[in-house]
């Protein structure tokens, strides 16, 4: 069992369903679901070039998936994330921008945004002391070798090399795409979100996601407003 603390809008939000779509799934209740027909990509390239989000679901990390400790019980993560959740006031995000990163398109602040950067850094720490130490297994998967001495190190202390400086809030909406399909992707992405390009982005909630078993699909346990405005929503 791993968890995962994200940034995902509610189930019933227009980015949130629209994003489900795009993938093909819906995080919060784990069904399927059939993808829009875009005349920029084919339904098979568009079914293959979201695989991997897909079992993700939509989100926006802020700490990484990590088992549990042995010293702490799914019960003790549900309650800090109930206090972390209360703690963090909502905010906005003046725009979101289409962005590529490395062979992946996601949704990213179009400009840098400290509250992001602080909501991702207080995550980081928050969860730190739930985390079960990373395997050799985990820790090649993450192809150190590939990565610059800083991330590494942030790797090998926090379990994600991609904390604090190094950190990019993405709302991931593809895998890696080859580079023959990155103009026809990028316009099918273009057309599908649309009215949210250039558009602020409300951080109103967090999300817990949970994955029963390593390489199962990932799923929303639970959402919380932030501010702890209202009551706890179970997926």
């Amino acid at each position: 069992m791993r968890y995962a603390i994200y940034f995902a809008p509610p189930s019933d939000d227009r980015l949130s369903q629209t994003a489900s779509r795009w993938l093909g799934r819906d995080a919060f209740t784990g069904g399927a679901l059939d993808c829009p027909e875009n005349p920029a990509l084919g339904r098979e390239d568009q079914m293959v070039l979201t695989a991997e989000p897909r079992r993700y679901g939509f989100h926006g990390t802020l700490k990484a998936p990590f088992e549990l400790t042995p010293q702490r019980s799914e019960a003790d993560l549900i309650a800090a994330f109930d206090e972390f959740a209360a703690e963090i006031e909502p905010f906005e995000v003046p725009s979101i921008a289409l962005h590529q990163i490395g062979p992946f398109f996601a949704l990213v602040s179009a400009k840098a945004c400290p509250e992001l950067q602080h909501l991702a850094e207080q995550a980081v720490r928050r969860f730190e002391p739930f985390r079960a130490a990373l395997s050799e297994a985990d820790l090649a998967r993450r192809k150190p070798e590939r990565l610059t001495q800083r991330q590494r190190e942030y790797l090998a202390a926090w379990g994600y090399p991609y904390v604090f400086d190094e950190f990019q809030f993405h709302l991931t909406l593809t895998g890696p795409v080859p580079e023959e399909m990155h103009r026809p992707m990028r316009k099918a992405l273009e057309t599908v979100f649309t009215e949210f390009i250039g558009k602020p982005l409300a951080v109103s909630t967090i999300a817990l996601f949970a994955e029963e078993r390593r390489g199962a699909p990932f799923t929303v346990h639970s959402l919380l407003p932030l501010g702890g405005a209202s009551e706890r929503k179970i997926a």
